[in-house]
């Protein structure tokens, strides 16, 4: 029986499936999901398509082995209300921020559909590896009716890898978040998986697992009271074995700083740091993560 004091969010938990050929990610959000969200104060549909971004972010980078590896993931409109989405996820750092059309919001349903959001929009994901420094980066039209539809379209298009991912948002009587995510993946050669042309889409060992992982409820995943131990033992508990991984501790992580902003500025010409700067020597940078201002002086920034 769980204890209703307990109140495990803020982390992400691996774990395989050895006789199914098969690999999971459960993460959920809470504290670290109300500091982000709080640097904006959007509105509410907003606010839940960003929670629901973060914790698929926070899914799909945490399998990273590269731990200074970093995931994007940004989705983009064609015709939609949002014009731009992102997100990223570095070593346990997620921050993220939307640009979107406050007055065609506000003219629009209360809860609009992912097609009112985005239109024909598309969706892509790019991995960072830090220790290699190759980059990849998949594109896929925002089908479906959630972001966690179109992220396993993502997989099964871009790396034809058998996908299942499902997300719950929750918002408490205190006005504070929760928000969880399931991740699981078919590798019919074993844990690290397999030629992709020759991954089959169909095989029955992930068939079950995917019908396990349906049965996963949204308000489970929300449920901070719910260890993740819980949750993956509610899931599998018959099967011979389930290994889990190491964990991995989540963080908001904007990497703004008047030091590194400086850094940054620091690598322009001169006579385009004195453009860029105000009448009163200032160059003033907004951060979209963090929603803060940094004034920063050209003195400090010509090398």
């Amino acid at each position: 029986m769980e204890d209703d004091n307990i109140s495990d969010t803020d982390r992400a938990l691996g774990f395989t499936i050895p006789a199914r050929h098969a690999r999971g990610r459960i993460v959920r959000l809470g504290p670290v999901l109300d500091t982000i969200l709080a640097a904006h104060a959007y509105p509410p549909a907003i606010e839940a398509l960003l929670a629901e971004a973060l914790t698929l972010a926070a899914l799909i980078g945490s399998t990273l082995k590269d731990a200074g590896g970093q995931l994007t993931l940004q989705a983009q409109t064609d015709g939609g209300v949002v014009k731009l989405l992102v997100c990223d996820y570095k070593g346990g750092e997620l921050r993220g921020y939307v640009d979107f059309d406050a007055e065609r919001l506000a003219a629009g349903p209360e809860q609009p559909s992912l097609f009112a959001l985005f239109g024909a929009g598309y969706l892509a994901i790019t991995f960072d590896q830090a220790a290699t420094r190759e980059r990849y980066q998949g594109i896929v039209p925002l089908d479906g009716d959630t972001l966690a539809q179109a992220a396993q379209n993502y997989f099964v298009q871009s790396e034809q890898i058998p996908t299942l991912v499902k997300l719950g948002i929750a918002r408490r009587a205190d006005g504070s978040h929760v928000a969880g995510g399931l991740f699981l993946q078919h590798l019919p050669e074993g844990e690290e998986g397999r030629e992709r042309l020759h991954t089959r889409l169909d095989h029955p060992e992930w068939e079950h697992v995917a019908i396990l992982g349906g049965t996963m409820g949204i308000d489970e995943l929300a449920d901070p009271v719910l260890s993740l131990e819980t949750l993956i033992w509610r899931l599998f508990n018959e099967e011979d074995e389930v290994r889990l991984l190491s964990e991995v501790a989540m963080t908001r992580g904007c990497r703004c700083s008047p030091e590194y902003i400086a850094q940054v500025l620091g690598k322009f010409p001169v006579e385009e740091q004195r453009a860029m700067a105000g009448d009163d020597g200032m160059i003033t940078v907004d951060c979209a993560f963090c929603a803060q201002k940094f004034p920063v002086a050209v003195t400090n920034v010509v090398l």
